[in-house]
């Protein structure tokens, strides 16, 4: 079994580069046969010039759909070859522009007699086919300028990671984790405060024997991030010290734990829950909105830093 039989369609790349090759060494022979002089991969420039003289690099890359510094590179070899003129451009003497020479007209002709031949042979090769190649590729690449190979095979591995993630129940092995998750993100922003402490060194104390819920997020074996569901009154309760390591953010853990504690309230058969927050932290507060909550006054905060509170009505 050959490379792509066993790599199959995640080498779509490594596939479509052998094709290109393959075509573009096709190429040099049809060019050599007709005595044109030209480099197979130069010809979207050239065609391109021979179709609407006096551009600048710029407008030929938007036009082939190539890099600003690979047109630049085909166009000096062009240049090196007396196939390419630099003129001022005419409508702004500041500027140049490149169009094709006296040379290159010559070119043209033996050319002219070349396409002919080329797109009889693969509109041939095309219709041969069983699938339309053409109308594929034309779709492969509008999918891609929507969405990225690169944007896809990124939201694949977060997919992939987030399966790693385990949400556990509160246990006293954790409790140390608990306050070193917490201890990090606030000590990054701020200070830790008198209250923070009181939950933090006696969370069953303060949160699981009043009621409240604490959820720990592990990946890979590693306790990453927390959570905790305080208990206020009996249709109440508090979204708090969510905290979730540097290391592993990205992999959706905030979003988890905060849909745990979201689901333990409601089985609790709370009505509301709240939090507070503050409006420097971008990403939780973001969070927030996604998992539902919306900004409202309640009454005065023991926190310093707390400068918005939120809620959710289940």
């Amino acid at each position: 079994m050959g490379f792509y039989q066993m790599a199959g369609k995640m080498a779509v790349g490594s596939r479509l580069r052998k094709l290109s090759d393959i075509l573009t060494e096709n190429a040099a022979k049809v060019y050599d046969v007709y005595q044109v002089d030209l480099e197979p991969r130069w010809f979207p420039v050239f065609y391109t010039l021979a179709k609407t003289e006096g551009l600048g690099v710029m407008e030929i890359a938007q036009s082939i759909g190539q890099s600003h510094a690979s047109v630049s590179q085909i166009i000096k070899k062009m240049k090196k070859k007396g196939l390419i003129a630099e003129v001022k451009d005419e409508a702004d003497g500041r500027k140049s522009v490149v169009e094709l020479s006296a040379k290159s007209k010559e070119v043209s002709e033996k050319l002219e007699q070349q396409m002919i031949d080329v797109k009889s042979a693969s509109e041939e090769l095309l219709s041969e086919m069983q699938y339309d190649m053409w109308k594929s590729i034309e779709e492969m690449e509008f999918l891609l300028e929507q969405r990225s190979l690169f944007d896809r095979v990124m939201a694949k591995r977060k997919e992939r990671e987030v399966q790693k993630v385990k949400i556990v129940d509160y246990d006293a092995q954790y409790q140390n984790d608990f306050k070193q998750l917490n201890i990090e993100w606030i000590e990054a922003y701020f200070k830790v405060e008198k209250t923070d402490l009181l939950y933090l060194d006696n969370p069953k104390s303060y949160i699981i024997d009043k009621g409240g819920h604490i959820f720990f997020a592990e990946y890979d074996g590693e306790i990453v991030g927390t959570c905790a569901l305080a208990k206020m009154d009996d249709e109440t309760f508090e979204l708090a010290k969510m905290g979730v390591s540097p290391k592993a953010q990205g992999k959706k853990i905030g979003w988890l734990l905060g849909q745990a504690c979201i689901n333990k309230a409601k089985a609790l058969g709370a009505k509301r829950i709240f939090l507070e927050s503050n409006t420097r932290l971008v990403p939780a507060i973001n969070l927030y909105h996604k998992l539902g909550f919306q900004k409202v006054t309640g009454p005065p905060s023991p926190y310093e830093r707390a400068n918005i509170q939120m809620e959710l009505i289940l």
